[in-house]
């Protein structure tokens, strides 16, 4: 394992320069790379690594999660608070159903095998979105009117409206009985649950680091560990109740940094430096679960249904942001930011496949197409339009 992990360190860090240097973002080369080295490509990578590689994106995911609540302010929640709560449920449900209808169209899917497909492909990656928004943060690109922090908070609680209504098509098809009504009543409970637990974690942070004199190194592997310990959580009591546990961990950033501004501010810097390892695991990991084989025997047919999921997207994104004070250009910039898929459609794609969903394997294979398809579009999107449609 440790001669896998040094080719993906090395061969990251040079395909992230080499796309730095032609203006395409870094994380693109080093998806590709992790498709070509990985066990769909030429299989360089040892099994081993292959099969602890959820928990290495988890964790690579929890890093630059945590990184983003240091960087929110109260001020900045403020600006973006009912756009953001509008970002993150409308968008996604609105491209759910456009592809469970498509689906019914030109899959020839029932309405409850279409929107099992259409909450797999519903959910953005906060893996692509959150490093470029908080790259725009550091930089000053569209904060003037909170835009990166108004991305970063709706594409995070966005996954858990994917995934609970994700969770109920698959109820309904395998015949549960299932209250519709307790479910979606389900999600803002999950995101509440989430944000407390995280304030919980933070104001604990908060008094030990106020009580003792810990180096900031430590500060930061004691933060991680609770993050860690968060989000299992979250999968110990998955059956019984839904915890919104990459909220909370951003909520612990955004706590410490409340209480402690000096002590965030210096952590911020220290998060910084890990996600430069962090980032090449998490895209390097994430290429390597994409089967192209798989995604072309979706072919023409799931390249037409993805598309008009990213249509019913796009329409919920503008109607999300109505009576906001963005303009033009910066409603487009956020229909962009919207655009990838990556962590979630890599984690859930095989799931209806493995409980014997007809059409699972079909499932699978739009699932990874999405992945080839908006991961790439979105991430050069995001970078190539954020100099010309923001301020």
């Amino acid at each position: 394992m440790a001669t896998s992990l040094a080719i993906i360190i090395l061969l990251g860090l040079l395909s992230n320069t080499l796309f730095a240097k032609i203006k395409l973002p870094g994380l693109l080369g080093m998806i590709i790379l992790g498709m070509v080295i990985g066990p769909y490509g030429l299989n360089i990578l040892q099994p081993e690594i292959i099969s602890i590689s959820a928990d290495f994106r988890k964790i690579a995911l929890i890093i630059i999660l945590l990184r983003a609540g240091f960087g929110i302010s109260r001020g900045d929640l403020k600006k973006v608070g009912a756009p953001a709560l509008r970002l993150s449920c409308i968008p996604g449900l609105i491209e759910g159903f456009f592809i469970a209808f498509a689906s019914v169209k030109f899959l020839g899917f029932t309405f409850v095998q279409g929107g099992i497909l259409g909450f797999i492909i519903a959910a953005v990656s906060p893996a692509v979105v959150v490093p470029s928004m908080l790259g725009f943060m550091e930089r000053g690109v569209g904060t003037d009117k909170g835009i990166p922090t108004l991305i970063l908070a709706g594409a995070s609680i966005d996954d858990v409206f994917a995934i609970t209504i994700f969770s109920t098509f698959l109820g309904l098809y395998s015949g549960k009985q299932m209250n519709i009504g307790v479910q979606i009543l389900s999600i803002p409970i999950s995101i509440i649950l989430g944000i407390l637990l995280g304030i919980v974690i933070g104001y604990f942070m908060v008094r030990i680091f106020k009580k003792y004199n810990i180096r900031d190194t430590k500060k930061v592997l004691m933060i991680i560990g609770s993050a860690i310990l968060l989000t299992a959580l979250e999968t110990l009591l998955k059956n019984k109740i839904e915890i919104a546990a990459l909220l909370g961990v951003m909520t612990i950033g955004f706590i410490i940094l409340e209480k402690l501004p000096k002590v965030g501010k210096r952590l911020a810097i220290k998060f910084n430096k890990i996600w430069v390892f962090a980032e090449i695991l998490l895209f390097v990991l994430v290429g390597a679960q994409v089967n192209t084989k798989v995604a072309l025997h979706a072919g023409a047919v799931g390249i037409i249904v993805i598309f008009i999921g990213l249509i019913g997207r796009s329409i919920g994104v503008m109607l999300s942001l109505i009576k906001t004070n963005l303009n033009f250009k910066e409603k487009l910039f956020c229909v962009i930011a919207y655009i990838p898929k990556a962590t979630v459609q890599a984690a859930m794609g095989a799931i209806p496949l493995s409980l014997g969903v007809q059409g699972g394997e079909l499932m699978l294979a739009i699932a990874v197409l999405s992945i080839l398809i908006t991961a790439p579009l979105g991430a050069v999107g995001i970078s190539l339009s954020a100099e010309k449609l923001l301020t």
